[in-house]
């Protein structure tokens, strides 16, 4: 058993290194087939959340929003989303309305399912779905927000159903080209699959005229009611606690088998995934697939003679940050700050056991701020940042140069189009890395020589 990490628990926050709740449950009914979301709580929420992930995909991002003000505060927001509702209803012509809530309206003790059942019923609407999630900020971060929305997704959409012989995929918030990377693989594997959420297409499609409200793509919602009747779930939800965990849900449900995986970046990780499906499936692996994963090995002989000297802070949801943790210490590139702003699951022990090789232990912080990322990390002399761009912090106050990855991206174009999945997908974020390090090196490498060579002399 490795040795346990350097734990760090949130004391308090000064710029927290998440975002709210509700703001992972939109991500997520947005990668749902012509769906729309509401946010039940006040209209600077929706407003924030929705310039978030605009500026992050460069996409338009429509949110409705019940627009909860001091009255409804006092006397309920009842009124407010049903009127939010019928205009939803009456604009976008959805086929499954989600609806999230706030801090406010949780704390005011809101009952979205008794409001929208009655609603469903005054209209005449039984078969309409709406899927609700209780998702106030201070319950967690988007990442608990995403996957609990997700959850709430199957709980009410999925049916108990005859078997079939496709693979449910679970994947969590990750970048459009990831996702088309995941659904690439498996196509080339001739493997029948569900993915959800799928927002590959709807938070990024291609430009065309006339502009619609509502994008095309999306899980669909027949393939989710039959998720039930899956041959496997593969869910990359490895740090997830059960309770927020889809996949252990139609598990327990369904009785559909469960193979939680880490998000394939790396040889170790992307190997685990691929060998996966060949167990579920018993397809074979093609030879291009191979190609790719001789490539990736070449490129890794490449770079390791730059790698080691790396020390990195990896911060940003628990998924990635742990799937980025095994990939750098693959690359000899230590790990020595580790940090989500989420609530963590199991992802201490998970980094104990992928720094288990090193002689050092990771310094692992959890709930935390940027604040405590930047004192860790001038602590730990690291020299490299991986992660969203709010880590920019990091590059303002300590220096430290940053491999932007993840959600979100606000300060560069092209966050949905990062590519860091699979073999080729590793090469690439491999690429980064060792690139920003041989910048960093660059810069001050003369002037360094210099003093350390001539001027002493």
């Amino acid at each position: 058993m490795a040795e346990k990490n350097h734990v760090h628990y949130r004391d308090v926050n000064e710029n927290p290194c998440n975002m709210c709740m509700p703001m992972g449950g939109i991500l997520a009914l947005k990668g749902i087939e012509q769906s729309m979301v509401i946010v039940h709580g006040s209209q600077g929420c929706s407003t924030y959340m929705r310039r978030h992930i605009a500026e992050h995909f460069n996409e338009p991002v429509d949110v409705g929003s019940s627009s909860l003000n001091e009255k409804g505060t006092i006397y309920g927001g009842e009124k407010n989303l049903r009127q939010a509702l019928d205009n939803i209803v009456k604009v976008y012509h959805p086929a499954l309305i989600g609806i999230v809530t706030t801090c406010l309206a949780e704390t005011i003790g809101e009952d979205i399912e008794r409001i929208t059942g009655q609603y469903l019923i005054d209209k005449q609407m039984e078969e309409f779905p709406i899927v609700t999630a209780a998702t106030p900020g201070y319950g967690g971060s988007h990442f608990e927000g995403y996957f609990l929305t997700v959850k709430r997704v199957l709980m009410q959409l999925t049916t108990a159903t005859k078997k079939n012989n496709k693979v449910n995929v679970i994947i969590p918030n990750m970048s459009p080209a990831d996702i088309r990377e995941i659904k690439r693989i498996l196509e080339l594997m001739k493997i029948e699959y569900v993915l959800c959420p799928d927002f590959s297409d709807t938070l990024d499609r291609p430009f065309s005229r006339p502009y619609t409200k509502m994008s095309d793509g999306g899980t669909k919602l027949v393939d989710i009611k039959e998720m039930g009747g899956g041959l496997a779930t593969i869910q990359m939800g490895i740090t997830l606690d059960d309770s927020i965990s889809p996949g252990q849900y139609l598990k327990d449900e369904f009785g559909v088998p469960l193979y939680n995986l880490a998000i394939p970046i790396g040889v170790e990780s992307t190997d685990a995934f691929i060998n996966t499906l060949v167990e579920i499936t018993g397809k074979t692996v093609p030879e291009s697939l191979k190609k790719e994963r001789g490539r990736l090995l070449d490129a890794m002989i490449d770079s390791h003679k730059y790698n080691f000297q790396g020390r990195c802070v990896i911060f940003g949801e628990p998924e990635m940050v742990y799937a980025v943790t095994r990939t750098c210490v693959e690359n000899g590139v230590f790990p020595a700050v580790v940090a989500t702003g989420s609530q963590g699951g199991k992802l201490n022990e998970l980094v104990g056991l992928a720094v288990t090789d090193f002689l050092e232990k990771s310094n692992l912080f959890i709930e935390t701020d940027f604040a405590h990322i930047l004192a860790a990390s001038q602590e730990a002399k690291v020299n490299i940042g991986i992660g969203p761009s709010d880590g920019k912090y990091l590059t303002e106050k300590g220096g430290i140069p940053l491999v932007r990855l993840g959600f979100p991206i606000h300060d560069r174009v092209g966050g949905q189009r990062i590519l860091s999945v699979g073999y080729t997908g590793t090469m690439m974020f491999l690429d980064r890395v060792t690139n920003t390090l041989l910048e960093n090196k660059y810069i001050s490498y003369r002037s360094s020589m210099y003093e350390k060579y001539y001027q002493q002399g």
